[in-house]
């Protein structure tokens, strides 16, 4: 069973909100050096909601110019249109890129029939690329039944799902509900291998942006079947990822102490106080 390990990119900033292109090349140059198998970029770290679409343009050709000779490169596209993300799919694609992902519709409630429709859609305008369904309940309102993924899994191009905020035995169930070779990765940083057991292939990580080395550490110990090096990998990972978290406020934190990027957050995140911040800095100065 691989264990594969995606980066989720943050998105970096200016003070007055304006996009800060050298922060985010360089965060994405950081990515590059991790060893990781691939890079999810403008996806909820990367803040996709308050991206416009020129922004957009120029983030997804920045991170396939960057990252694309080195590692994979997953565009997210959703929107709550299929109108909005097929734009989007086609910005991707001219800024070459071959795998996109699209989060289900969302802020509206969407009926199984909706999303399916959604989805081919998609499905349709991506030939010659990859397509990801991204499942996000907990943000998008929309749920995904292990029934409506398997339709999915049928749709053309579409070769597998980021699910978000599930629990194991979801996982489970998705996962006898697919086809074989449908690929399936959680988005818990911490369950790159317990996911594993419940037919996860992978973790899309935005703590792995920050401090790659113990996800990484984690991998090649599972990879080797060695039950003492998971053991301790992971303590690790669950050490970094219950300070730094989901939260893209203390991802940029951690990157500004490293000294990679000065950005902030454009979304209304609360920033980290003084003794979170404490708790950042030891971190980074554990698994750097």
């Amino acid at each position: 069973m691989p264990h594969d390990i995606l980066t989720a990119v943050p998105t970096s900033f200016l003070p007055d909100g304006r996009l800060d292109v050298d922060g985010s090349r360089a965060i994405l140059e950081h990515v590059g050096r991790s060893g990781n198998e691939g890079a999810f970029v403008l996806g909820t770290t990367g803040e996709f909601p308050v991206i416009e679409e020129e922004e957009f343009a120029t983030l997804a050709r920045l991170a396939v110019e960057t990252l694309g000779d080195t590692m994979r490169v997953v565009v997210h596209v959703g929107h709550p249109s299929a109108y909005g993300a097929l734009r989007r799919l086609a910005i991707a694609r001219e800024a070459g890129a071959t795998e996109v992902a699209a989060i289900t519709p969302y802020y509206l409630p969407a009926s199984d029939a909706g999303i399916l429709d959604y989805f081919a859609q998609l499905a349709a305008a991506a030939d010659g690329m990859a397509l990801w369904v991204y499942i996000y309940p907990a943000r998008s309102g929309n749920a995904v039944s292990p029934a409506l993924l398997a339709r999915l899994a049928e749709l053309p191009n579409v070769v597998g799902a980021k699910v978000s905020e599930l629990s194991l035995a979801e996982i489970q169930a998705y996962r006898d509900a697919a086809p074989e070779g449908f690929v399936i990765y959680t988005g818990a940083d911490r369950d790159l291998v317990a996911a594993a057991g419940s037919g996860a292939q992978g973790v899309v990580s935005g703590v792995s942006s920050v401090l790659p080395r113990p996800f990484r550490a984690l991998a090649d110990a599972a990879a080797a079947g060695d039950r003492a090096a998971i053991d301790v990998a992971q303590r690790d990972v669950d050490d970094v990822v219950s300070i730094i978290g989901g939260d893209m406020a203390r991802m940029k934190e951690a990157l500004r102490l490293m000294g990679v990027a000065d950005g902030t957050c454009r979304m209304m995140l609360d920033a980290p106080d003084d003794a979170a911040i404490a708790e950042i800095a030891r971190v980074v100065a554990a698994y750097r």
